[in-house]
């Protein structure tokens, strides 16, 4: 049980993970991940290579420090974690290896004078209480999943019914599941999760549900990533008719009831998610302002469709900016987007409901831009494609 004076030591040791986070998390996975291969599944390795997943798992564990006297200062981050860890399906038996990794970790870095006994012990009872609360929260998710009209437990099996290519670098997956029994709804804005096995190696992934729910189909929209060993595998090795395996729908990333005017702002495959909330959208009667960047023309999917609902519903406007256009490329606007130009396609209006999703340095940008530009905080919301992290003020 977590004490009083517990969360005294563990506020304590706060200044000593600022100057030395990110070396104790890169400690922490390589314990976790040599030495406890039934894991590896649960971690993408191109995150742990670029620094990006020890860097928010750093940010998590201060933030988690600083405020754990009051957990809901943490506001949206443990909801992001927590279907995070539900699209992939970590489960109560992780969580001990976890910990025991951790503490290890903290144990070797900081050396046994700093993390002494008493330390080590406070952190366990703090690692407890973080892992109960997510545990259950888990179970609650997936309890409901299981429960749902069509839904289901664990993993199930899907085959591709159909493979579309949207761009030079984007490919539609349309899955069907093998049972041929209903599909849950989800809200627009949710991912699910897959598992695969590549020359042997089991891996997870999630992914952006990129069309509405219709009961019978669920698509996702894949960029080919240089170094994606499961985008390229999914590009290049899987076909029509093949199969593979889905988790529930999940993530927090969800368009909200509002008669609000709504602005969609996206970036690259960022475009995914916000083109199941402009479909469920449309026929609510609110003026819709999409945005949406890409180098150029040839990596831009999905803008016919745009175009087709633009022609549809004039309570639509869209813009699009190529930050390297082509010859023959047509836009409203070129390079990064700024806030002349957000000032210039959103509502003169500012009481608006905003989403943004992207690369994280253009989710920066877009985040004070529209600070800048008076929209209510409260009213913008993002996703994270990778590790959850905070973004740049």
């Amino acid at each position: 049980m977590l004490s009083a004076a517990h969360r005294e030591i563990v506020k304590a040791t706060v200044p000593l993970l600022e100057t030395g986070g990110e070396a104790l998390t890169r400690h922490f996975y390589r314990i976790l991940l040599d030495e406890n291969p039934q894991v590896r599944p649960l971690f993408n390795q191109t995150h742990q290579a670029s620094g990006e997943q020890q860097r928010a798992l750093a940010g998590g564990i201060l933030m988690y420090a600083r405020h754990i006297d009051e957990l809901e200062a943490l506001g949206s981050l443990v909801g992001r974690v927590i279907n995070k860890h539900v699209s992939l399906q970590v489960l109560p038996e992780h969580y001990p290896v976890v910990g025991a990794a951790l503490l290890r970790a903290i144990r070797e870095v900081l050396g046994a004078e700093i993390a002494t006994d008493s330390v080590i012990e406070a952190w366990g009872a703090a690692y407890g209480q973080l892992a109960d609360l997510l545990i259950q929260a888990e179970e609650d998710i997936y309890r409901a999943a299981e429960a749902a009209n069509g839904g289901w437990r664990g993993a199930r099996t899907f085959r591709i019914a159909s493979k579309q290519a949207e761009s030079e670098e984007i490919t539609s997956f349309y899955l069907r599941p093998v049972d041929d029994a209903a599909l849950p709804e989800f809200v627009p804005g949710q991912y699910i999760g897959l598992r695969v096995v590549i020359d042997g190696e089991e891996m997870r992934r999630n992914y952006s549900l990129s069309a509405p729910a219709n009961g019978s189909e669920y698509r996702i929209s894949v960029k080919r990533e240089p170094q994606g060993r499961v985008s390229n595998y999914l590009h290049d090795q899987l076909c029509e008719g093949d199969s593979l395996e889905l988790f529930p729908p999940a993530g927090d990333f969800r368009l909200k009831p509002s008669d609000k005017p709504l602005a969609l702002i996206t970036a690259g495959v960022g475009i995914t998610p916000a083109l199941s909330m402009l479909a469920a959208a449309l026929d609510g009667g609110r003026d819709i302002h999409f945005i949406h960047c890409a180098r150029h023309g040839g990596v831009h999917a999905f803008r016919e469709q745009i175009e087709n609902w633009v022609a549809g519903h004039p309570q639509l406007r869209r813009y699009f900016s190529y930050s390297e256009p082509r010859s023959g490329d047509v836009s409203d606007g070129t390079g990064f987007l700024s806030e002349v130009q957000l000032s210039q396609w959103l509502p003169q209006e500012r009481d608006i409901d905003v989403y943004f999703v992207g690369p994280k340095p253009f989710m920066s940008q877009v985040k004070r831009s529209l600070r800048a530009l008076g929209i209510p905080e409260a009213q913008c919301h993002h996703e994270f494609f990778g590790p959850a992290s905070a973004l740049d003020s």
